[in-house]
């Protein structure tokens, strides 16, 4: 069964560190992956996005915060520090097999699969 599942959410201060992780098993492609967040009552959000190794793009509210990578094929990873209370939410581990520019936005729509998702809270 094709699957992604996430793990490494929970609760931390702002000021903190989280590090989120996916996991992909299955038949599909993971040449690109991506993070997602979804917060109550808002749409969901690209964080930030990696194809093949080294092309990645981060949303404008992470960069210089967080990092994104790949230990492999099957294992993309979110470093999150400089927690603040809006990086709160639902974060969602996505991918795909389609090539995407860096320049381009990081959208929902460019991936077919996706994980169940993972918790972050941040309190002030």
């Amino acid at each position: 069964q094709d699957q992604l599942r996430e793990s490494g959410g929970g609760s931390v201060q702002a000021g903190g560190s989280l590090r989120l992780s996916c996991v992909a098993s299955g038949y599909f492609s993971t040449y690109c992956m991506a993070w997602f967040r979804q917060a109550p009552g808002k749409e969901r959000e690209g964080v930030a996005r990696i194809c093949s190794r080294s092309l990645i793009r981060y949303a404008e509210s992470v960069e210089g915060r967080f990092t994104i990578s790949k230990d492999n094929d099957n294992t993309l990873n979110l470093q999150m520090t400089s927690l603040n209370v809006e990086d709160s939410g639902e974060y969602y581990c996505a991918a795909d097999g389609q090539h995407i520019g860096t320049w381009q936005p990081i959208v929902p729509g460019d991936f077919r699969y996706w994980g169940q998702g993972t918790q972050v809270t941040v309190s002030s």
